[in-house]
């Protein structure tokens, strides 16, 4: 399984900035590279993502919810991944970092996927905290 990690400092406290991050449906409004998202309820999301000129569609299922300092998630069905916001205040706000683990079972895809991976998720993962921070 490949990992990636992402962080960033956001100038609001944690309990503002997870406020956002777990509303997970609006993570289409905040990255040019998600489609849409599509809750489904009980902690459930269907993602539909463009990236490295293939769509990609996964369920994912919130795993963990520790307001204000922790939001993690797993897929159920789709791309195999698994990942985190962990949030921590820091003086100038709140440091919040992103790790992902994935899986694909493709070999010449996952080529691919890992070639691009990296600076994908870390757009998408400044594109979505800088959309969050514009909003707070």
């Amino acid at each position: 399984m490949a990992s990636i990690e992402h962080s960033a400092v956001l100038s609001a406290p944690p309990e503002r900035v997870f406020a956002l991050l777990e509303r997970v449906e609006d993570f289409a409004d905040y990255s040019d590279l998600i489609d849409s998202i599509e809750a489904l309820g009980e902690g459930r999301y269907r993602w539909h993502v463009r990236a490295v000129g293939m769509e990609w569609a996964f369920l994912v299922r919130i795993t963990e919810r520790e307001e204000p300092s922790r939001l993690a998630w797993e897929s159920i069905e789709g791309v195999r991944n698994q990942g985190c916001y962990r949030l921590r205040p820091v003086p100038e706000g709140t440091e919040v970092t992103l790790s992902l683990d994935y899986e694909i079972k493709n070999r010449l895809v996952e080529k691919a996927v890992n070639r691009a991976a990296r600076p994908l998720v870390a757009k998408v993962s400044r594109q979505i905290l800088e959309r969050v921070e514009a909003r707070l």
